[in-house]
């Protein structure tokens, strides 16, 4: 039995599960500060009594980059500063006496969905995450790749789509993070858009703010989804998003493409085409990989800690 805990980026969400079973599961908003770690050991030995179990190890996700030596955050954009060179093995330690392994939220997500998921068995595969940013994650030959420092694969989505584009929070150009995702429709509270739909846009004037109710343009990505009123910023997103794959695909060769995250509760409206403009732009040679959509993207990335809580490996190094 596993406690599993995701720092995602608007909510905490944990779990506890045995084997392939979520016996209990709760989620808490994030507040942006130290209280949340407060908050995440209440939730959690709340949520243990209600499992009715007592866990033999934890698994924490967390939006950044982890070093495989120590498990800490190196860096994550924007997000749970206060994290960063924190040693959460020890909090869990300390606060909850459980082994722990952390792990960046979208490799444990691949993790989750190759091992009992709707990729389950895969061994090739690359997941991509689409909503507040661009997640990626990458496996091969049944290896989640990390690299040496911990980044290999999860920066898929600030691969540069765009030389003329805005300048990401990263440091680089153009990334398709910066393009095409739920933060890069602000900036500031004025649209941030990609150049086609920039073009559309100015071509009626300048662009609305968020803020303002009378303004023409999207507040979220979910929006573009819900309706036509936005076509062409929509259909930019689409044509970012399926780039961004492509990449994955050159780079890694998979058999199977996982797309996961909030908007792809708007069905065949993202995922159709975003693998159409994979398939048109694919290396000639390539076999196109499968595509496939988790039913329950929420649970992803709890279920791959589960996996990796559970493996000897990890239970040995702590």
């Amino acid at each position: 039995m596993e406690l599993c805990i995701d720092f995602g980026g608007t909510e905490i969400k944990l779990a506890v599960i045995e084997g392939a079973s979520i016996l209990a599961s709760d989620r808490i908003p994030v507040t942006g500060s130290t209280a949340d770690l407060d908050a995440a050991v209440t939730a959690s030995h709340a949520l243990i009594e209600r499992a009715g179990g007592t866990p033999t190890s934890a698994g924490i996700a967390v939006p950044g980059v982890v070093d495989p030596a120590s498990g800490r955050m190196l860096h994550a954009n924007d997000k749970y500063e206060f994290l960063n060179d924190f040693d959460l093995k020890q909090w869990v330690r300390e606060h909850l006496g459980l082994p722990a392994v952390v792990e960046n939220d979208a490799r444990a997500a691949l993790i989750g969905e190759t091992s009992t998921g709707s990729g389950s068995g895969e061994r090739d595969a690359v997941l991509v995450t689409l909503g507040t940013g661009i997640g990626t994650a990458a496996m091969i030959d049944g290896v989640p790749l990390r690299g040496v420092t911990g980044h290999a694969g999860i920066l898929g989505g600030h691969a540069t789509v765009d030389l003329h584009g805005p300048v990401c929070p990263c440091g680089n150009v153009g990334c398709g993070e910066a393009l095409a995702s739920s933060w890069a429709l602000r900036e500031e509270g004025t649209f941030r858009l990609a150049p086609l739909a920039r073009r559309a846009s100015s071509a009626a004037g300048a662009p609305p703010s968020l803020n303002d109710p009378q303004g023409d343009g999207p507040s979220t990505v979910k929006e573009l989804f819900t309706s036509d009123d936005h076509a062409e910023i929509r259909d930019e997103f689409l044509q970012v998003w399926g780039a961004t794959v492509v990449t994955l695909c050159h780079m890694y060769d998979p058999r199977v493409v996982i797309l996961s995250g909030g908007i792809l509760r708007a069905g065949d409206a993202v995922s159709a085409p975003i693998e159409t403009y994979v398939r048109e732009h694919l290396w000639p040679s390539m076999t196109p990989p499968r595509f496939v959509v988790p039913p329950e993207p929420e649970y992803s990335v709890v279920r791959g800690l589960s996996a990796l809580a559970r493996t000897p490996r990890h239970q040995e190094m702590n």
